[in-house]
């Protein structure tokens, strides 16, 4: 699977696909391809060393975090 961003030129909307996967396929220009789009919703990863220091800290800072949270 690939994840394009949407994008709009002139009148239409292009998404486009990578040179590497066009020349891995064999894919040529004017070839017609089949497609099936969805949305896609990302979100950021902590990495898994980060993320354990996130939690083993939440609980002790949760009062300063509260405290801050409105300010």
């Amino acid at each position: 699977m690939i994840v394009q961003t949407l994008r709009k030129v002139g009148n239409s909307f292009v998404v486009t696909v990578p040179k590497e996967l066009v020349d891995q396929r064999h894919w040529v220009e004017g070839q017609r391809l089949a497609l099936e789009l969805t949305e896609v919703e990302e979100r950021p990863k902590l990495p898994d060393d980060l993320r354990r220091i996130v939690e083993e800290r939440w609980e002790r800072n949760l009062p300063a975090l509260r405290y801050l949270e409105n300010r």
